[in-house]
Order: C-alpha cells, then structure tokens, then sequence
C-alpha cells in the first residue's frame, strides 16, 4: 500500500512495466501453460524462483533507463472461472492472489528504494482475450471481478491493473470494483487490426463510455496485445481521449488475433521497429509515459523501446 494514496506514475517521468511473461514463459522456458495461465507456477519454489528471473532484467532495465516501474503480477488468469477450469478452490485462489503480491513485496524489497516500483494487481478477462463468447453485464462483471480486487485490496498491492479489455461493460464493472474496494485502478483496452475493440466498439467511444460510466474511475488507461500498426491510425485526429492514455503494452508482431491463436510459433517481431513506433506515439498520446510489452515481446523489446524513446527527448 506504499502507493496506493497517489502513484507516482501520475506525476510523469517514464516507468516501465514487462513484456509478454505468457509468451515468455511458454516459448523461451519451455513452460506449458494451460489455458495461458502463470500464476500456477506460484504452488512452488520452482516456479516462484522461474517469475523472479522473469522479471529481473526488467527490473535492470528500469533502474538504468527509468524513472520507475510497474511490477505487474502473473496474476491474468486468476480469477473464479478460470481458476475453476485449473481446479482451484475459493480458498487456493486466494492464496495464488496473495503469494502473487508477496512474491512482487520481495522484488521490489531488494531494489532497497533505489526508485519507485509500483505493484500492480494484475486483472484479466472474465472469458477469452480476443474474442469473448460470453458477455457480462457492467453489474455482473462489477460482481465477477470483485473476489480478486478485494483479494488484492488486503494486501500491499499499490493499484489493480485490468489488461485485455474487449468491451466497455467489463472495464465499466472492474472500475466499480476497484472503487468499492479503494484501490486505484488502470484499464487496459485491445484491439483489432482497424483499431477498434473486438465488440467493434471505438477504443476513444469505450474509454468516454467508462469515464462517463464511472465519474472518470481509473487512473489512467492503457492499449496492450495489439501492434502499434492496428491503431495509429486512430490517434491521428487530436481528440480529448487521448490524455486518458497513459499506458502501452504492444505486441511484437503485426498479426491480427485470429492469426495469433493459430501459430505455432513465436513472432517476436523487430524490437528496433516497435521501439520507434512507441517513441513516434509520444506526439500523438501527450501523457503516454507507462511503456511494456504484450504477446511475443521480452526484455529485448523494452530495451529497444527505452533506447528510442530516450533518444526523442
């Protein structure tokens, strides 16, 4: 809770967060991950020490090249229905959740206050990524989503973060949540290859439908699992919107999601490319300064993208 009053990402200067720890995970450390989930690797030692070496070159990265950073727990699929499909328990979920913050608590402890590190609890989609066949209501989702906010509101967790949003009534029910809960909350849209989410909704109509839903409720908003190809376009047009834009997390290739979830094989993509392209959004996003990855991207993504983004000034 060392930030939860105010973050400090707020206030400007670039934080990183990571990259694309399933894509990681599943093709550099040849883990399986059944349905996409990491947080599993939290029942034991193994695996707990596999998500520390995960996020430390992040971490370096950050301490050399930024002014903070976001530690984004493996938390995506942690929540009731997908931890039912595992066979977790209520009570094994909890556990999960809370190991997932201490395991973040004991990260960001050895950095010593070197500088900001802000833990993010990370929140995922009720149903799939890219295409949902089940849709909730913003009152059902405000319900679903409650039992990990409030997981994550007991403990040190700074913030919650919502990532992989197709649709505005679930980013409408996780800000309920996070608000009932008094935790500051981020909401993380994705879309399609024409740059609108996958209910074919605007990203600028989805982020006016949440604030006006909830009083301007997150702290910020974000794009993740998309390549910057699929929504440049949609940031040419200066707009009010766009300030609420804090936060990218892009994926390494150009692929649409449909061709995404029938590789077979990892697309990192031309970190070099990406990182230009995130510099290049500075001027069309004026409060963009939270910079990862998504599917496909590693440490090397994020150090090309610090590389850029400090060379544009």
């Amino acid at each position: 809770m060392r930030h939860r009053g105010h973050l400090p990402q707020l206030d400007g200067g670039l934080f990183l967060t990571d990259g694309g720890i399933e894509t990681v995970l599943i093709f550099h450390e040849g883990i399986d991950l059944p349905l996409f989930a990491s947080f599993p690797l939290l029942d034991d030692e193994r695996g707990t020490e596999t998500l520390r070496r995960y996020y430390r070159p992040f971490i370096e990265l950050a301490r050399k090249h930024a002014d903070g950073f976001i530690l984004e727990t493996p938390t995506w699929r942690a929540s009731p229905r997908w931890a039912a499909e595992l066979g977790y328990t209520p009570d094994m979920l909890e556990r999960s959740n809370r190991a997932a913050i201490e395991l973040m608590e004991e990260i960001r402890a050895d950095e010593a206050n070197a500088f900001p590190i802000v833990i993010s609890g990370c929140v995922g989609p009720h149903d799939d990524g890219y295409a949902p066949a089940s849709i909730l209501s913003a009152a059902a989702a405000q319900e679903y989503h409650s039992t990990q906010i409030g997981t994550f509101a007991d403990t040190a967790a700074d913030m919650v973060t919502a990532i992989t949003m197709c649709y505005a009534d679930e980013a409408i029910g996780i800000t309920r949540a996070a608000g009932e809960a008094g935790m500051p909350v981020a909401i993380s849209f994705t879309v399609e290859t024409d740059g609108r989410l996958p209910s074919g909704q605007a990203l600028g109509g989805a982020i006016c439908e949440v604030d006006a839903a909830t009083g301007n409720g997150p702290a910020y908003y974000m794009i993740n699992c998309a390549h910057p190809t699929h929504f440049e376009a949609v940031l040419a047009i200066d707009a009010p919107w766009h300030g609420r834009i804090r936060g990218l997390r892009a994926n390494s290739s150009t692929r649409s999601h449909a061709e995404l979830d029938e590789a077979t094989e990892l697309d990192e993509g031309d970190p070099v490319d990406l990182g230009a392209r995130y510099a290049a959004l500075r001027g069309r996003l004026p409060r963009l300064n939270v910079v990862g990855g998504c599917c496909g991207t590693d440490h090397r993504h994020i150090a090309a993208i610090c590389e850029r983004w400090l060379a544009a000034g």
